[in-house]
């Protein structure tokens, strides 16, 4: 008898529960405070969020979404069915065999986690986990940085680097900006305005057209860099461009805002992959860096990612820090724990960091071959143009310089995927593949001028 007077016992506090959730939703009324059970039933099959038969939906009014550009690549791969096609559209690495990889040392780090007894799962601090930011600014700034040093750099964790550029965006919106990732920091309120940095004629840097127009930007703008491996045209300043745009920017008191997504992924070295960045920090001057373990470590689903801020003192820095938190709290409170305790059991091992730069080279190493046989294999078909590009860009991606027609002429022929743009990720190439999209290529730029 016990479950039946519980069962009873729950069937008016369920009506006073209704009923005042009328109450609430619904303009009030001298009926409607008097809702019974029977009539509140009645009363809310007419209500918008209900589901009634013939209603219509309070988001009936949708236009239906366009396709990501880069990600509606994957998708339309997918449903191809063809035996011989190609995904470069997909901005993570690939093996020989054209597998996702995670890296032998990722695999260590989590066992070692999983392992450890007294390892818990609670909240991270809004910060984030505070060895990981510790470690993410050394390995960014150097160890032997000043800035480290003399505790003028403020790091917190954030989702990866889509995540760090959000959360510096929000940090930055009362201020002007200069930048070229609209999406990113138009949503947080900031006037977005770009500057000329890819050459299609040459297929490399406008370094003239770059200058200019950071010469006309207004003092105190923000400058949004990338730091190595230029995505998505693969062309990077030389150590002596990025020393003009270092003084320029300086001159005028332009702040710049890092975003490095392939430190050590581009050239296989992480301290070259870094100068640009310690450039800047050597000058004494402030700056911000967005970073992301996605490429270099293989974390792409762990959302791994830090937002450090470089200050002009170290109270400046405790500051900043304080108002950092104000940006995340709200945001999503706290970020994720287990990618950031992998790269902090990496980076805090000198034996894991060690076999982690040697994975790291090996896939840096791989794109760079893939770079040289794809343009071993247009020479050698006489394709018409200079493809020189391709070996001069760095990175995962290169700007092909094929146009959208082209493009479109190889998906429909060869089943060959790449974004509208020509852009391509070289980490989806293979030995096996180089060849189909040599020939591919080679009919587009012949057939289609």
């Amino acid at each position: 008898m016990a479950p039946a007077n519980v069962r009873a016992a729950q069937a008016p506090s369920a009506d006073r529960r209704l009923s005042t959730l009328v109450r609430h939703l619904l303009p009030s009324s001298p009926r409607r405070t008097a809702a019974t059970a029977a009539d509140t039933s009645a009363t809310l099959e007419s209500f918008p969020t209900m589901a009634s038969q013939g209603s219509s939906s309070v988001f009936a009014a949708l236009a239906q979404a366009p396709e990501d550009p880069i990600l509606g690549v994957t998708v339309a791969y997918n449903k191809d069915p063809s035996p011989v096609k190609v995904n470069l559209g997909v901005g993570a690495y690939r093996t020989e065999e054209g597998k996702p990889l995670v890296l032998k040392v990722v695999r260590r780090a989590e066992q070692m986690l999983i392992n450890n007894p007294s390892r818990v799962k609670e909240y991270l601090p809004i910060t984030g986990l505070a060895e990981f930011n510790k470690l993410s600014a050394k390995l960014i700034f150097g160890a032997d940085s000043p800035a480290i040093q003399e505790n003028r750099v403020a790091t917190v964790q954030c989702l990866s680097g889509t995540g760090s550029l959000r959360v510096g965006a929000h940090y930055l919106h009362p201020q002007p900006t200069w930048g070229n990732h609209p999406k990113v920091f138009t949503l947080s309120g900031l006037t977005v305005r770009s500057y000329r940095y890819y050459d299609p004629a040459t297929r490399g840097l406008d370094f003239k057209g770059l200058l200019e127009d950071l010469s006309s930007a207004p003092s105190g703008s923000i400058v949004l860099l990338h730091a190595c491996a230029h995505n998505p045209t693969g062309v990077d300043p030389t150590i002596d461009q990025w020393e003009q745009i270092r003084q320029l920017m300086r001159s005028k008191s332009l702040l710049p805002f890092f975003d490095s997504a392939y430190q050590g992924f581009a050239s296989g070295s992480l301290d070259k992959d870094a100068r640009s960045v310690r450039m800047f920090v050597a000058d004494g001057g402030e700056l911000l860096m967005a970073q992301s373990y996605a490429k270099n470590m293989g974390l792409y689903g762990e959302r791994v990612g830090a937002l450090s801020i470089v200050c002009g003192s170290a109270d400046v820095a405790v500051r900043v820090e304080s108002q950092l938190k104000l940006v995340i709290r709200p945001m999503y409170s706290n970020p994720p724990l287990h990618g950031a305790s992998i790269v902090a059991t990496i980076l805090r091992d000198s034996e894991m960091f060690n076999e982690w730069t040697l994975e790291l080279k090996a896939m840096a190493d791989r794109i760079i071959s893939m770079r040289q046989q794809l343009f071993d294999a247009l020479k050698s078909r006489g394709t018409p143009g200079d493809w020189s590009h391709i070996i001069k860009q760095i990175g995962m991606f290169t700007f092909t310089g094929l146009n959208s027609e082209q493009v479109a002429f190889m998906r429909q022929e060869y089943h060959i995927y790449m974004t509208s743009d020509g852009r391509i990720s070289m980490a989806g190439l293979s030995t096996r593949t180089v060849p189909h999209l040599s020939d591919a290529i080679h009919a587009a730029v012949t057939q289609l001028k």
